[in-house]
């Protein structure tokens, strides 16, 4: 009988699976990396590999993650990354048994995302405006603040996940441009919108970036992206958007704890559904695969209904 692979060789190995059967980016893979690492690592301080865990040895496992403080979203993501490997691993031949497949998860319920309000976010983009003509502000200092007018501006307009708003191309800002094809999860493509207020943005701050072009053309690489930079990924990182972000929430007057691209996004599909928007169509918008992870906004949806109700049926009590 062979000889089993070892546990980073199968991580290895199920992530190739991940990437070339579904999809998966580069965050998707590297998250099961690391939870599965982890898991690794308590299989061997027990005596155990992923060839040959008990379900027993999983129960421990997840007993283990409480005991370290986890929350129990991040216990559910452990238990369905394992899930998913041993699944893997019984359909590669590798084990003859599913030990994950009785386990079952920490109950949790399902929260509602955090979401601003319409006067949120417009004082945000106020106040990101009024940045961009800041007295004194050098060169350098008013690009920086037209991109962050422009990436505020284009992800309240389209709800574009951050990974995909800072890795749009520079095709994507072509003057009579109404939509954008962005490529989402699963390097699958869809069209999203363009409202004239991203759009003029989108212009702004490239007529400021070709005032530097002699300078940002030592990189020919940078022509690529929209929102280039120097770094390794030749666009501008998720991270440093993020922090930028909760910068001009605090100045806003905003807590930057609330304020996240996530939650802009959040904004997004609360304030379309909330005007009337059909959930199937914020789903796409979204690039949600799944109508049930949509559905997380139909708290929105019923509101709307009740006020519907509340202030039309002839009936209701005024």
């Amino acid at each position: 009988m062979r000889t089993p692979p070892n546990d980073a060789k199968l991580i290895g190995l199920f992530l190739d699976m991940l990437a070339a059967e579904q999809g998966a980016g580069k965050n998707t893979l590297d998250a099961y990396r690391r939870d599965l690492t982890d898991f690794s690592e308590f299989l061997g301080g027990a005596g155990q590999n992923f060839a040959g865990a008990s379900t027993d040895v999983l129960r421990d496992y997840l007993a283990d993650l409480d005991t370290r403080g986890f929350k129990s979203s991040s216990v559910a993501r452990r238990l369905s990354a394992m899930r998913h490997l041993f699944r893997f691993l019984l359909n590669e031949r590798i084990r003859s048994d599913d030990p994950a497949a009785i386990l079952s998860g920490p109950k949790r319920g399902r929260g509602l995302p955090k979401v601003l309000s319409i006067g949120d976010v417009d004082r945000m983009l106020t106040r990101a405006k009024e940045l961009t003509a800041a007295e004194g502000a050098s060169p350098q200092q008013r690009v920086r603040a037209l991109r962050l007018h422009c990436l505020l501006e284009v992800l309240y307009a389209t709800g574009l996940r951050v990974s995909e708003l800072v890795a749009l191309p520079l095709s994507a800002s072509r003057r009579d441009a109404r939509m954008i094809v962005v490529r989402g999860k699963g390097n699958k493509e869809r069209l999203v919108p363009l409202n004239e207020a991203s759009r003029q943005a989108m212009a702004d701050y490239l007529a400021a970036m070709d005032v530097m072009k002699p300078e940002k053309k030592k990189n020919a690489a940078l022509s690529k992206w929209l929102f280039p930079s120097f770094g390794e990924s030749g666009h501008l990182t998720r991270q440093h958007f993020a922090r930028d972000l909760k910068e001009l929430a605090a100045a806003s007057g905003l807590a930057p704890r609330l304020v996240s691209p996530h939650v802009l996004r959040h904004a997004f599909a609360s304030h379309l559904l909330h005007n009337g928007a059909d959930l199937r169509i914020v789903q796409t918008l979204l690039g949600h695969t799944d109508i049930s992870t949509t559905q997380i906004y139909t708290h929105v949806v019923e509101e709307r209904l009740k006020s519907l109700v509340r202030d039309l049926h002839p009936l209701a009590e005024k």
